[in-house]
């Protein structure tokens, strides 16, 4: 019995479900960074922030309104993905907004104002439904 062709077709089946991984891990992405962008407090004026950096201690940095906004971002990460799986971070840049982690977890003198966490617990499941029906569409069950 020759079994090349059935091999040959369930080869090409699964390099469907192998494509179809990471856009469908995009896709969960971009709910949890549509709604971290929308959860991030924002201020109506630009403000300084002191302190010691990874720059300079006793630096001063000014930053406009919505520069913490403006940092959050998802990237797709090479090192915890592979062929048949994909993952994406989604968070902060440091450098565009180092204040950032005091806004979400607060500090000694200012209460926490989190957007990444409650965005992950609250975008959860329909991120996880973006996952499914972006994977469905694209093999074709």
């Amino acid at each position: 019995m020759d079994l090349t062709g059935f091999k040959a077709a369930l080869d090409a089946e699964v390099q469907k479900f192998h494509d179809a991984a990471r856009p469908a891990a995009q896709a969960g992405a971009q709910v949890i960074y549509s709604l971290a962008r929308i959860k991030v407090p924002v201020s109506e004026k630009g403000h300084w922030f002191h302190g010691t950096s990874f720059k300079k201690t006793g630096q001063k940095y000014w930053f406009a309104p919505g520069s913490l906004r403006n940092s959050i971002y998802q990237v797709y990460s090479k090192d915890n993905s592979n062929e048949a799986k994909a993952t994406y971070h989604v968070s902060w840049n440091r450098t565009k907004a180092p204040y950032a982690w005091m806004v979400e977890f607060g500090t000694s003198r200012a209460p926490a104002h989190p957007f990444m966490r409650p965005a992950i617990l609250e975008g959860r499941k329909e991120a996880a439904q973006a996952v499914k029906d972006e994977f469905l569409k694209r093999v074709k069950v």
